[in-house]
């Protein structure tokens, strides 16, 4: 069973040690989840540090120069990312093998994003393992490191180890970590931020969890003014009521109405934040007839009313 909401989870230090050649989509594909949960979440729920082997400075394929935090070797943490992207083989030397293995015992996840899970399966790091690499590598990977149970999928967690296939997999290993350990109504509310998946057209869904779900949560984020009942939601879907109700706490941690009402929420607390609409007008776009209703779930919800969340006096 997932968790809907995890409030008390302690801040996690996610440290990235890049390669020369390295991609900047992926680097921001990792960084951003990250900066953006600790922006919804109102707290630090995340640091992290930017690495190299050696300390000195990075370059991304696209020539973009990120300065380096320190070396590999002075760091420990809770999740260590290797990244090099492109030329990645050029990289499985030994003194970099060596400081991967040394850092294995400094954290507590180790991942590959890319084709960084290259670098974690040339020091030992993935014997035994589930892995994923880039689709354009996996034949070669395979036949290098048989010792590793290759798997053709957007990401793969198996223990302490996770590997992604490329730059947009990042963003949606990334999602499920921050799902996994701050509960899924934060992961939705970061999708919904960037666009993705839930607010994506049905058919052009990635699969971060089952289709059932993800179509449910896309038909409630197009039905926010005029919220549709859950069995027109299931009707649609072609699924029974009591069914969609199993899968979604089972998949998210809590039912489609508290789901419905936390996207309806959200967007009231959007208004609240970046317009300067009245609160009743606010109630009527959120889907809430009764404004005094509205004002008290978003009470619940968010710890205070919109007026005091505006700053206004009462």
């Amino acid at each position: 069973m997932q968790t809907w909401l995890k409030p008390h989870a302690a801040m996690q230090q996610v440290d990235i040690v890049l390669f020369d050649h390295f991609s900047a989509l992926c680097l921001a594909n990792t960084v951003e989840p990250m900066r953006a949960a600790n922006m919804l979440a109102g707290r630090g729920l995340y640091r992290w540090r930017f690495l190299t082997v050696t300390g000195a400075s990075a370059t991304s394929s696209s020539g973009m120069r990120v300065e380096a935090d320190g070396a590999l070797a002075g760091h420990r943490g809770d999740m260590l990312i290797a990244m090099p992207s492109y030329h990645y083989a050029a990289h499985a030397v030994p003194p970099t093998l060596r400081a991967l293995r040394a850092a294995a015992g400094r954290y507590d996840m180790l991942a590959g994003f890319d084709t960084g899970s290259w670098l974690l399966a040339a020091a030992g790091l993935l014997d035994g393992y589930r892995a994923t690499i880039h689709w354009e590598e996996m034949s070669r990977f395979e036949e290098a490191f048989p010792e590793v149970e290759a798997q053709r999928q957007r990401h793969v967690t198996d223990r302490g180890r996770l590997t992604c296939s490329g730059a947009q997999a990042a963003f949606d290993l990334m999602a499920a970590l921050i799902g996994a350990r701050h509960g899924h109504a934060l992961r939705i509310e970061l999708e919904a931020l960037f666009m993705n998946a839930d607010t994506a057209a049905p058919g052009d869904l990635p699969r971060p969890r089952g289709r059932t779900v993800a179509r449910a949560v896309a038909l409630m984020q197009a039905n926010l003014e005029t919220p549709l009942t859950i069995a027109a939601i299931a009707r649609q879907l072609g699924r029974s009521r009591r069914s969609l109700e199993t899968r979604m706490s089972q998949e998210l941690g809590a039912g489609p109405q508290v789901v419905y009402k936390r996207l309806r929420l959200l967007k009231a607390r959007k208004l609240v934040l970046e317009t300067d609409l009245a609160v009743a007008e606010i109630a009527l776009r959120s889907g809430y007839q009764d404004p005094a209703a509205m004002t008290r779930a978003f009470r619940t919800e968010f710890g205070q009313t919109p007026r005091q969340m505006r700053g206004e006096p009462r």
